[in-house]
């Protein structure tokens, strides 16, 4: 446990750490991302440190002002009052910050003793000395955020996905479903830490041992059962281990009628909250029962749509996935035509045919504008919104967009993903890295994630850190080939990966198959175009792999490379010089569409 959090742009680093250095030589300890470990995920240990740090100070400078991480940071801080801001270069500060002191660091020639430095430690002393007693690590385990505020230690639980007994294996989405909904449902209790279902999920499909299980995810309760869906009939199972004793603190079966189902989830996770002997605020039932649909028929079409989509994430280079997608959304949106989360994912259909496949229909905005009518709260409809805006350059409105996103859901996969996404393409890559990172913890089949790091890790010359997230995409395209020896999408991803780890011929190799199976993909040909420019310093074979897709690209794609840091060696040759303003010129008298 730190005692001072500095948070600060990763591009300032050389200018932060004689300023870290003074204050450990005042004998505190200082947690900054550098003392991140191999291994560690990135987003949960920043947030842990954030909450239990006795002062959170930042150092403000052109770069970190433009960072949605720092400013989130700094709003800890001082929501906390435990805020002690620096500035240099005479930085223009957040407005919600500025009516705080802040040291001018302008012209520090980095001396302890100067007034600057004194000011600062004078600041951190007084928090330090007036530090709360830590809370206990099962908070820190928690994937739930609460109030700014450290409060009374909480219950942490772990609920494993739910076993499919139908003997259907098309049945998975259905029981995965119920267990995202038990997850979502215990995460609004205030006085439970829940973890992540990204960590849950991990055990998916094992046999464990709750013990082992508890120790792993540094719980005290887990939360085991079936789920068997036949006709018109569900019967759940539902077991709660306390994993210090491994005795059964609760245990029921329900078997009910399907159109039950929201009613049986919601005394699931009240009979949860009661065997814990946790108090349920008025509010959070109220959050608990708010299921979006009161048709079982559109909330079984929309758990259908949704495991296409997160099912090893390949719905964006799948058409036949994507066009699924759509069906069973415009089905679920007829049967209800107030289910919002239904209309958000059709609009992410829409957005990914329209965009990425260029298909001259419906570009999702329509449907996202109309969830958003339907739940303005709805994170990953402003999310999609900002994704769509930025492709036809209304970039202002984009990021209004985003900052609600995060505002309102900062631990959603779609939000983070797509805050990756639209810093990416603003050229920050700092915050990019964060998004992505996130991202890439959030869902653990995405391997698209981790391999968008690899660009950028790569790009800001952090070669350690691009072959750890390298090291991440190969294992998760080693699991997604063990399904489909054929996923092109998951080669593509690997051989980029295997480069950045020095496989150079095995990336070849993977190259070679992925084009023998989808020798006319755009989006394959220009990532494989990125690992030869970037990873294995081939220029001419990038350029020869780039001409077809330069040939045909829309203009939202001709967008991302010109950003793109993957092609940045090939910027100055004249072969793509020339491709380039050949791809500008037919665009020019076309309606461009864009990538997402």
């Amino acid at each position: 446990m730190a005692d001072v959090f500095v948070s600060y742009a990763r591009s300032d680093k050389a200018r932060v750490a004689p300023l870290v250095a003074a204050i450990e030589a005042n004998g505190w300890t200082v947690w900054w991302d550098p003392a991140i470990t191999p291994g560690q995920e990135f987003d949960r240990q920043i947030a842990a440190e954030l909450k239990i740090a006795a002062a959170v100070l930042v150092v403000w400078t052109p770069n970190s002002v433009e960072s949605r991480w720092v400013r989130g940071e700094a709003r800890e801080g001082a929501a906390r009052g435990i805020l002690v801001p620096v500035r240099f270069e005479d930085a223009d500060l957040p407005i919600d910050v500025r009516a705080l002191h802040t040291t001018d660091f302008d012209g520090w020639g980095e001396d302890a003793g100067s007034p600057q430095a004194q000011e600062v430690l004078r600041a951190l002393s007084v928090m330090i000395a007036g530090r709360p007693v830590s809370p206990p690590a099962t908070v820190i385990a928690s994937s739930a955020t609460t109030g700014s505020t450290p409060g009374p230690a909480r219950v942490a639980i772990c609920v494993l996905p739910f076993a499919n007994m139908s003997g259907d294996p098309e049945q998975e989405y259905f029981s995965d479903g119920i267990t995202e909904d038990v997850i979502t449902d215990l995460s609004k209790v205030s006085a439970l830490a829940v973890i992540s279902r990204n960590s849950a999920f991990v055990y998916k499909g094992r046999h464990v041992d709750v013990p082992r299980v508890a120790r792993e995810l540094n719980v005290s309760h887990v939360l085991e059962g079936s789920v068997r869906k036949a006709g018109g009939r569900v019967r759940i199972t539902a077991q709660l281990v306390d994993a210090t004793s491994n005795d059964h603190v609760w245990a029921e079966r329900y078997d009910r009628d399907l159109s039950d189902i929201f009613a049986l989830q919601d005394e699931i996770s009240q009979a949860i909250v009661a065997a814990l002997k946790l108090k349920l605020l008025p509010g959070e039932k109220i959050a608990i029962e708010r299921r979006g649909t009161d048709n079982v028929e559109a909330y079984n079409l929309y758990l259908m749509a949704w495991q296409h989509y997160v099912a090893g994430h390949r719905s964006e280079e799948d058409v036949k996935g994507t066009e699924a997608i759509i069906r069973l959304c415009r089905r679920a949106t007829e049967i209800d035509p107030g289910y919002a989360h239904a209309w958000a994912l059709l609009a992410i259909g829409q957005m990914i045919l329209h965009f990425v496949h260029g298909r001259a229909d419906d570009d999702g905005l329509a449907a996202i504008d109309k969830a958003l009518v339907l739940n303005p709260g709805l994170a990953e409809a402003h999310a999609i919104k900002a994704r769509i805006l930025s492709r036809y350059g209304r970039q202002d409105e984009a990021a209004s967009e985003i900052d609600a996103a995060l505002r309102l859901d900062p631990d959603s996969f779609e939000v983070n993903r797509s805050a990756a996404y639209w810093s990416f393409r603003q050229q920050r890559l700092e915050d990019a890295i964060r998004y992505w990172e996130k991202a890439m913890i959030l869902m653990e089949g995405d391997a698209h994630s981790p391999s968008m790091l690899i660009t950028c890790y790569t790009a800001i010359g952090d070669l350690p850190a691009a072959r750890r997230v390298a090291g991440i995409t190969l294992a998760r395209v080693e699991r997604l080939l063990e399904q489909d020896h054929n996923n092109w999408s998951a080669l593509t991803h690997g051989a980029s990966a295997l480069a950045t780890l020095g496989e150079v011929e095995r990336a070849k190799e993977w190259m070679r198959r992925a084009l023998l199976i989808q020798p006319d993909r755009m989006e394959l040909r220009y990532n494989f175009a990125c690992t030869l420019a970037a990873q294995l310093n081939e220029t001419d074979a990038a350029i020869e792999m780039l001409g077809p897709v330069m040939a045909k690209l829309s203009l939202g794609f001709l967008h991302h490379a010109k950003v793109d840091p993957d092609l940045d060696p090939l910027r100055e040759h004249p072969r793509f010089k020339a491709m380039v303003a050949a791809a500008e010129a037919r665009l020019a008298t076309s309606v461009g569409l864009g990538a997402t």
